[in-house]
């Protein structure tokens, strides 16, 4: 019996579960199975070269007439995204990219065709090698190409075997998941995010003094602050510092050039030495430590990638200042407090062992038209690599603006921490409860699989979705970002499109990619639809879809919540508490309970009642729904039939029942414990 691999080179094609990827892929191009990743899923791709160079471009295919979907840093700081079918739309600075091989057809012998085969999703990494790191890039004639560095010229190689990475499967997330776990094991560089400590700031609200104030910086300002920090310390400055040029990736300047990078590289700038960088960080962070702080943003990070000569390289240098910082982190902020930011390449992500949080995409700019709507698409699609790695930071927004509504309701489905400047309660009461929590999603929040490659930024037909899930439900955000994006030619963001249409699609409970792991075995597949916006229930048979039209700028948030059948006739789904973004997010626990026999150990401290609950002639007590909700306000479920009886912490509570829709609904009161949750039980 021959076992054939599933990732293979075969007559100079690239060859991904029989399906042609890469065409015309050259001899020097070499194929290395990846360890402990199964036969059939995982390969890296190296190849070889004549001459010993610190910079290499290695043709290693065409891809042409496969939709794929690529994350590139169009900065030095930051990547986007770029969907095509052709390897000549490749960007420069490509970090990520997804490949979808279609379905096949056979001929049925009628006048239909049917499915042979599934669709088949391939990721292709770029890896740091040694002391190398990859890219990926097209040319002209639609080949993929890999640009290999250094960033030191006495830094050389002429063979590399580990600089691209690629996965494939049938589920594009778990491939992603997969891929990444698998670099994971062979690098050892870094860890997936699911094994890091998460900081306690992602769950309570911020308020973000830098964009508050930055409109309003006077000249006393700046004076009065100079001397409040003169009168700290002496200025002794940065200790055993040397002057440095920056030099970029030729990749980065083929972007969009940076005039500030193009100053500093006349100028020069103040760099700490390697070895003694530990020091800087640890006297900069005890010292914050012993005044309260317990946490930081660091920002510029990508600017080591330019410092690397004469320090061993791009990847070595931005290595030795990630374990100084993390080793700094570690040691003054216990809750590891700390957001990378301005941190987008591979030297830095391949890097991170603890660092958990990461600015997601370019800034927030309040003022700028243009920024609104890329800004919540490129978040979107970045966070298919980097929520792999850390949970991605939407940035603060302005709760008092035109947009703030579209912007709040990405930040709920992101599944991010939720900070602002200006304070617009009435929307902020919408993510963030009264004791200063929030209802954060459990996942960073991606595009829907449809979604995957289109280009609901600048094709002018797509919407896109984001999907996320909460403990008992799933959720869909749905937003129409047409209009601007990044351009090719102009190196910058621009609009393109001044008055882009109204858009329609459809949302489905498929859409959660994880709604059937999310409802457990026993679902069905029937679900109930809460819209945030509109504040509609429905109903929705398995397989059903609703459709959406939204202007742009415009959102919804879809909650999907898996019904069950709890008592005969009895159909019965919670959704949480109506007034929030994340309304499901509300719910910590759910049980169903059958007979009075199977009730639960009640939570310590709530003593339980021994009056008998009294039921009407002809009635009997079928089922008890337990939840445990965290918040206040107005609570919604989906029932088939009216309740008995509703408690909440064992007190009868009034409650209303929609009998048209089926909506039941009461209040559940303002709580002064902090993540305090609310035992409710609806009797049937």
């Amino acid at each position: 019996m021959t076992i054939t691999p599933q990732i293979s080179i075969n007559n100079s094609n690239l060859v991904v579960h029989g399906k042609t990827i890469l065409k015309i892929v050259p001899e020097n191009i070499i194929l290395t199975p990846g360890s402990g990743v199964g036969l059939a899923t995982g390969a890296f791709i190296g190849a070889t070269a004549s001459h010993s160079k610190s910079f290499h471009v290695f043709p290693m295919g065409a891809l042409e007439g496969l939709r794929f979907m690529c994350c590139f840093r169009f900065k030095l700081w930051w990547m986007t995204q770029r969907m095509g079918m052709h390897g000549k739309e490749v960007p420069l600075e490509t970090q990520f990219m997804l490949v979808e091989s279609q379905k096949d057809t056979v001929d049925s012998g009628g006048d239909e065709q049917v499915e042979n085969s599934p669709t088949i999703y391939t990721v292709f990494l770029p890896l740091l090698d040694g002391q190398f790191r990859a890219v990926l890039q097209g040319n002209q004639s639609n080949e993929i190409e890999i640009c290999l560095e250094s960033g030191d010229n006495d830094v050389q190689v002429n063979e590399r075997l580990y600089m691209v990475y690629m996965h494939a499967g049938t589920n594009p997330f778990e491939v992603i998941n997969q891929a990444v776990k698998a670099v994971e094991k062979h690098m050892q560089s870094f860890r997936h995010r699911e094994k890091k400590k998460m900081p306690s700031f992602l769950d309570w609200f911020g308020w973000c003094t830098w964009d508050a104030f930055y409109t309003d910086v006077t000249a006393e300002g700046v004076e009065d602050g100079l001397n409040r920090l003169v009168s700290i310390c002496s200025p002794r400055g940065f200790p055993d510092t040397a002057l440095a040029y920056p030099v970029q990736s030729p990749g980065v300047l083929g972007n969009q050039p940076d005039i500030v990078m193009d100053s500093l590289g006349v100028h020069g700038l103040r760099l700490v030495h390697p070895k003694k960088v530990f020091n800087f960080y640890n006297e900069l962070h005890g010292y914050l430590a012993s005044c309260g702080v317990d946490g930081v943003k660091v920002d510029v990070q990508n600017i080591i990638e330019t410092l690397g000569a004469g320090h061993g390289g791009r990847v070595s240098i931005t290595r030795s200042y990630h374990q100084a910082l993390e080793a700094s982190i570690s040691r003054n902020f216990a809750d590891n407090g700390c957001i990378a930011c301005m941190c987008h390449n591979t030297d830095g992500l391949y890097s991170a062992k603890t660092t958990a949080v990461v600015r997601a995409s370019d800034d927030f700019y309040p003022h700028d038209p243009v920024s609104h709507t890329i800004h919540i698409s490129s978040v979107a699609y970045n966070t298919l690599f980097l929520g792999e790695i850390m949970q991605p930071d939407w940035d603060m927004f302005h709760s008092l603006h035109p947009a703030a509504e579209y912007h709040g309701a990405a930040r709920a489905v992101g599944g991010c921490a939720i900070y602002v400047s200006h304070h617009n309660f009435n929307l902020l009461k919408k993510l963030v409860l009264p004791d200063g929590s929030v209802l954060r999603a459990k996942l960073p929040g991606r595009p829907t699989r449809d979604c995957l490659f289109v280009d609901p930024a600048r094709d002018g037909t797509s919407l896109l979705k984001v999907w996320n899930v909460n403990k008992f439900s799933g959720m869909v955000g749905v937003f129409n970002c047409q209009g601007a994006g990044w351009c090719r030619v102009t190196k910058k963001t621009r609009i393109h499109d001044v008055s882009p249409g109204t858009l329609s699609g459809s949302i489905c409970a498929d859409d959660v990619d994880l709604i059937g792991q999310v409802a457990g075995a026993d679902w069905n597949g029937e679900t109930v639809v809460y819209a945030h916006k509109s504040g509609e229930l429905m109903r929705l048979p398995v397989g059903a879809s609703l459709p959406v039209t939204l202007k742009v700028l415009d959102y919804e948030l879809y909650h999907f919540c898996p019904l069950m059948e709890i008592a005969t006739g009895v159909s019965f789904a919670p959704v949480g508490l109506l007034d929030m973004f994340n309304s499901t997010g509300a719910l910590e626990q759910f049980n169903i309970h059958k007979d009075l026999d199977k009730l639960p150990e009640l939570p310590e401290g709530v003593v339980s009642s021994d009056t008998p609950i009294l039921l009407g002639e002809n009635k009997s007590l079928a089922a008890t729904v337990v939840l445990e909700v965290r918040g206040c306000g107005l609570f919604g479920a989906y029932s088939s039939q009216p309740p008995l009886t509703c408690t909440v912490d064992l007190e009868e509570t009034s409650f209303n029942y929609n009998s048209e829709i089926g909506l039941l609904t009461l209040t559940i009161p303002v709580t002064q414990v902090e993540m305090y949750r609310w035992l409710v039980e609806i009797q049937f």
